[in-house]
């Protein structure tokens, strides 16, 4: 099974460190939709008994990133187009919405953390890399100014939506439009404008979307 096993024996973290390994394998693919989660074999690469692997499982079915299946178990949860439409769609209005009340509010020390996020995002070579410096420059512009129930429900959309955005940055040749849209965003963050930061934010993600469904149209689509 692959993820990134420890061991735990002698810790107080084990829920948390195990829901982050698993959360990080099923992000990155190395989990793939469908795949079995055997509470044992966890339990066994981790040196843990079965209470935290549940509890961890929990809380991943909890983000929608793996169900649980009467008599059968636990199995990473498998998305369709209809699925990833609605995500993107979810996080194009709400994301678009936190950063045009963001703007106002914008302070040097955000801006900075967009900035180097940014060119983190640029400068990155790895495509696992890309999905965390992308996390940060957005979550950098309007993260700190979100409300709490906000704050859940994004972070939900964003777990479901980070499985899909490392395959099509890379897949697609996605990076170096994201990066010129990251670079316009942040130009319209740095001139308060905040119309155009929340209109350039939902074509960003909108775009995104819109590449990778037609890369898993022209996937699925019959050979002739």
């Amino acid at each position: 099974m692959a993820f990134r096993a420890q061991d735990l024996s002698q810790t107080r973290s084990a829920v948390d460190t195990i829901f982050e390994a698993l959360r990080e394998a099923i992000v990155k693919g190395d989990l793939e939709q469908g795949a079995q989660l055997r509470q044992e074999q966890i339990a066994a690469a981790f040196n843990v008994s079965r209470i935290p692997v549940r509890e961890a499982i929990a809380r991943l079915e909890q983000l929608g990133l793996v169900e649980t299946q009467r008599y059968r178990g636990a199995f990473v949860t498998q998305l369709n187009i209809a699925d990833i439409e609605e995500v993107f769609r979810l996080r194009a209005l709400i994301e678009a919405e936190a950063i045009r009340h963001a703007v106002p509010r914008l302070d040097s020390v955000s801006l900075t953390r967009a900035r180097k996020a940014a060119t983190a995002f640029h400068d990155a070579t790895d495509p696992a890399d890309w999905m965390d410096r992308n996390r940060e420059f957005h979550a950098a512009l309007y993260r700190p100014d979100l409300q709490p129930r906000t704050d859940a429900i994004l972070t939900n959309l964003l777990n479901l939506s980070d499985r899909f955005l490392r395959a099509q940055l890379y897949l697609t040749a996605g990076q170096a439009r994201a990066d010129r849209e990251h670079r316009q965003i942040l130009a319209a963050c740095e001139a308060g404008d905040a119309d155009l930061a929340a209109d350039l934010t939902a074509q960003h993600i909108r775009g995104a979307m819109a590449s990778l469904l037609a890369h898993l149209t022209e996937q699925q689509a019959p050979a002739v």
